[in-house]
């Protein structure tokens, strides 16, 4: 079995990925717009959307984090309770995807030493997507 994370922005997608390649340091794949997609009787993407990207990919530690847009009828939030937690091997790592991350967001918790980690840290990014970074 393989879990994989999908995350749904309302328009925003494109931005997201541009701020997700700099902090993270990779390179979205099989980047698809809703234009691209094939013809079908059973979906026509709405006007106005056909610039959203439908899929996209990025490889964060050999783990995919796939990223798209809704449409407009079908408005998303992140809501509470779940966040994507990173593990890194330094302190240093950790700090410096924190500050990437944190640009434009909400910081729930500074990095610090806690019982169970050297360094542990979490925020809400600018886009609503809540991340836990800490040092394994």
């Amino acid at each position: 079995m393989m879990v994989s994370t999908f995350l749904m922005f309302n328009g925003d997608c494109e931005e997201a990925i541009r701020f997700y390649e700099k902090a993270f340091g990779v390179k979205a794949t099989n980047v698809m717009r809703y234009s691209e997609a094939p013809p079908s009787a059973d979906f026509k993407a709405p006007a106005g959307t056909e610039n959203y990207i439908m899929y996209s990919q990025l490889k964060l530690g050999g783990t995919p984090i796939m990223l798209g847009d809704t449409t407009p009828d079908w408005k998303t939030s992140f809501g509470s309770g779940m966040s994507i937690t990173i593990t890194l091997d330094s302190p240093e790592k950790v700090k410096t995807l924190f500050n990437a991350l944190k640009e434009g967001g909400k910081i729930t918790m500074e990095p610090q030493e806690t019982f169970w980690s050297k360094l542990f840290g979490s925020l809400e990014d600018r886009f609503g997507v809540s991340w836990m970074i800490s040092v394994e």
